[in-house]
């Protein structure tokens, strides 16, 4: 679990590491490299913006990338406990017509692919305990040949600690990055689409994902325990009538509306914790420089159209871990070099994939959305999960 600390606490208790590092960011990525190094006997600092009862956020389907993370930190058993296994994969077409359901064995021979919600994979990360400070900053980073002098601020007090290694894990508006990145350093991609998304009451089918591709819209429906996430989306000029009159519109292109489709239309038009999304991503040119390195969406935030982007996270932070638990003070510059040199290929690979996908989808053409299902109907599921099977087959040292 986490243990909130005041930031005094844990600048005391790295002041004699090793490797003295500083990780701004508990989300996915920082709370794994954190754990990780904390289980390698070192005293990261760790700091979140956020209030220790902000919203955790939704959904996420993890594929077999996460594998090796959580079983470094021990922490299987409470990731499966809170988790549902996702064994199948159901396609609709432009109408809601059932159009192809396959299973995912090609997938589940590398491992777990499970659906879980984000607060829920923190908890799981957190099992040993997760010193963390809430509602911290860092609004100065100042780099030299020894180390990164830092402004850490926790709202009340200020303060300056040495370290030895910085890592910037808050996420795809990393404050952080823009402090040693200038913003031409920063790209991203713009899909034009956003959505909505929420929560339903589970159903019969708790292991099933399901997806409906249409003309100028996109369902999705992914199961957790106890209930099913949902995303609704669309052109952003369509889902600026807001959430009901884009969902009426959605049924209006519907022939079909069995249970889950109509269940939920209903909890995105009508329910209660409903958070829109805009659909774009980020890409950093470069994720190190000297002492300071960047891991999971703050050196490359994903669409969510391939579905890996909190594991490329995952895998990222635990690479990053081994790479700095092996390092000396003096080595951290190397050591984040051969990071990056290891993990930003294979992650702009996967994003790239998750743009081409969101050209796929993100189509408003009913003759597009009509080919796009004959194509959908004979292609084999194998061959739009090679590109995550070669992720898969090709870890090496991730």
């Amino acid at each position: 679990m986490f243990e909130p600390v005041p930031l005094s606490d844990q600048l005391a208790a790295v002041r004699d590491d090793a490797v003295r590092v500083l990780v701004v960011g508990a989300g996915v990525a920082g709370v794994t490299l954190a754990q990780l190094l904390r289980r390698a006997g070192l005293h990261p600092v760790l700091v979140e913006r956020r209030a220790p009862d902000a919203d955790p956020g939704y959904m996420l389907g993890l594929m077999p990338l996460v594998d090796p993370a959580l079983r470094c930190l021990g922490v299987e058993q409470a990731y499966r406990e809170r988790s549902v296994p996702v064994r199948r994969y159901a396609l609709r077409d432009r109408a809601g017509r059932p159009l192809r359901e396959y299973t995912l064995e090609g997938l589940l021979a590398f491992g777990d692919y499970r659906g879980i919600e984000r607060g829920q994979l923190l908890a799981a990360l957190a099992t040993a305990g997760a010193p963390v400070t809430h509602g911290a900053t860092v609004p100065g980073l100042e780099q030299s040949a020894d180390g990164v002098r830092a402004v850490l601020t926790d709202g009340v007090r200020e303060e300056r600690a040495e370290f030895d290694a910085v890592v910037a894990a808050d996420g795809i508006r990393s404050a952080t990055r823009s402090l040693v990145l200038p913003p031409g350093q920063v790209t991203g991609h713009d899909t034009g689409w956003s959505g909505w998304v929420g929560w339903m009451p589970p159903d019969d089918a708790p292991d099933r994902y399901e997806e409906c591709w249409g003309p100028g819209f996109f369902l999705g429906t992914y199961p957790v325990p106890g209930k099913v996430g949902v995303f609704v989306g669309g052109p952003r000029r369509a889902t600026e009538e807001g959430r009901a009159g884009f969902t009426d519109r959605v049924r209006a292109r519907l022939r079909t509306t069995d249970g889950r489709l109509d269940r939920a239309l209903t909890a995105v038009a009508h329910g209660d914790g409903v958070h829109p999304w805009p659909l774009g991503d980020v890409r950093a040119a470069t994720w190190t420089l000297g002492r300071v390195g960047l891991v999971g969406d703050a050196a490359a935030g994903f669409l969510p159209t391939a579905g890996v982007g909190a594991g490329m996270a995952m895998e990222s932070a635990a690479v990053l871990g081994r790479l700095l638990t092996g390092a000396t003070r003096e080595s951290v510059p190397g050591a984040l070099r051969r990071y990056e040199a290891l993990q930003r290929p294979r992650v702009q690979a996967a994003q790239q994939n998750s743009r081409s996908l969101a050209r796929l989808l993100f189509r408003t053409s009913r003759p597009v959305a009509a080919v796009r299902d004959l194509v959908a109907r004979a292609m084999p599921l194998e061959a739009a999960l090679a590109p995550i099977r070669r992720l898969l087959e090709d870890r090496g040292d991730a």
